[in-house]
Parts: C-alpha cells; structure tokens; sequence
C-alpha cells in the first residue's frame, strides 16, 4: 500500500539524517519511527477524510424513500457510481477497498441485482456484517446452503452483537426445514447477548412450536427482501461505514 512505502521512506530519510548528524544508527531508531508512524497516521487520516466525504454524498442520494423500483434503482445507480471513485484509493490504504465492494454489495443486492452483488460480495470485508449477513441470504435464493451458512457464520463471527443477522440466520434456515439449526443459532446469539429481548423473544416462538416474527428486526429486516414489506422502506438505512485511520 502506497500510504506505508511513503510512510517507511520518510522513517528512513528521518533516521539517516539523524545518523549524518553524528548519532549511532541505535539513536536513529526513535525518530525514524516517530516519523513512520506520524507519516503513515497523517495519510491515512488524508484518505479516511476523502472516503467520508464519498460517504456523505451517498448517504444524501440514498435519502427519501423512493416511488418506484425504477426510482430506487436510479438513486443505487448515482450511489454506486460516487462509491467507485472511491476505490481509486484502494491502493493507498488498508481495508478501503473491500469495505467499498461490500458497501456496493449491499446497494446492488437491495434493488435485486444478485450477480453484481455477488460480484462485490466475493471482494468485500468479512468485517462488515450487514454485507455478510446480505451474501448470505443471497445464497439461500440461490439454494447454495453450504455458501449461506458460511457467509452467515461470517456475519455472526464480525456482529455477534447484532440481533438482526442472527435473527435472519436462523430465519433462513427454518425455510430449509432446519428448525433444531434455527434453535441454535438463536440460543448461540442468546448466550453472545444475555440482555437482548428479541432474541430472547425469538428463541422461546421456535421452543414453543411457534413461527419466527420478524416484526421487530424492522426496518433492517425488510432491506434482505425475504419478505415483502408493506410499504418499500428508505434505501439508507442498515450499517453505515465510517472509515477510520488504522495503524
């Protein structure tokens, strides 16, 4: 990445000046690396600021909620054209690249491009895991189940915090007939989230033979488009990125 080779080389230049000046090479070792990581930590912070302002235009095309799916698509198309030039960066520094596929992933799979997002999907961070969760349901209208439960496990694994990916995890696999795999996902995401009600709630309707409400994984449970919402809900809702500088 473009932003470490730059941060090393000043690190460097700083320690050999330093030595010039009489110091041993050991003396040149604290601000050679006070320089790297100052270098490194100012262009990430450069690149981090430039994706954000990307992000905002997105977040500004994606708000109101759209009158038809032509409009929806229309709106996902400007969105993922402001977030490709993004991936102009994705040299430059770390994890900006793949947090973008996944962004793209999760707009083209929302407006029902599967290929494409798919396409984004296969490039995008495993970290990010409404991205994830959204891979996996895509392989369950596929009826690719060994692909579902591994994108799946992915979002679990990234947002064991979340209700909601755990919720349409276990929603998946009840639609294959796999209630006991529904159970446990449930009591898994129960026992990573002692406190959380509606995952509580949900495990006890599977416990008691009861079907799965989805109700209150609302509105983030209508962007998956399993089930048809009564109205088409706002595209920007679900996980929004924030870009941070890294070390």
């Amino acid at each position: 990445m473009y932003n470490l080779i730059i941060s090393l080389a000043v690190g460097l230049v700083v320690g050999v000046l330093v030595h010039l000046t009489g110091f041993s090479w050991w003396a040149c070792l604290i601000p050679g690396i006070i320089a790297f990581f100052a270098s490194f930590l100012l262009l990430a912070r450069r690149v981090a600021n430039r994706i954000q302002a990307l992000m905002t235009v997105v977040q500004q095309d994606l708000q109101g909620q759209p009158a038809s799916q032509k409009e929806a698509q229309a709106k996902v198309d400007r969105a993922v054209k402001t977030l490709e030039q993004g991936l102009a960066y994705e040299k430059w520094q770390f994890l900006v690249g793949p947090e973008i596929h996944a962004q793209i992933g999760m707009l083209k799979y929302m407006v029902k491009d599967m290929d494409g997002a798919k396409a984004h999907f296969d490039k995008g961070s495993a970290r990010n895991y409404m991205a994830k969760a959204m891979e996996g349901a895509l392989h369950y209208q596929r009826k690719d189940t060994a692909a579902m439960k591994a994108a799946f496990e992915a979002a679990v694994k990234s947002g064991k915090k979340e209700s909601i990916v755990w919720a349409v995890y276990a929603w998946c696999l009840l639609q294959q007939k796999d209630k006991d795999g529904a159970q446990q996902v449930l009591a898994r995401g129960v026992e990573q989230n002692p406190s959380d009600e509606k995952l509580k709630s949900s495990l006890a309707q599977l416990q008691n033979d009861k079907r799965l409400k989805m109700k209150p994984y609302e509105p983030l449970w209508w962007q998956f488009g399993l089930e048809a919402p009564p109205v088409m809900p706002p595209m920007g809702g679900g996980r929004r990125v924030q870009f941070t500088s890294r070390r």
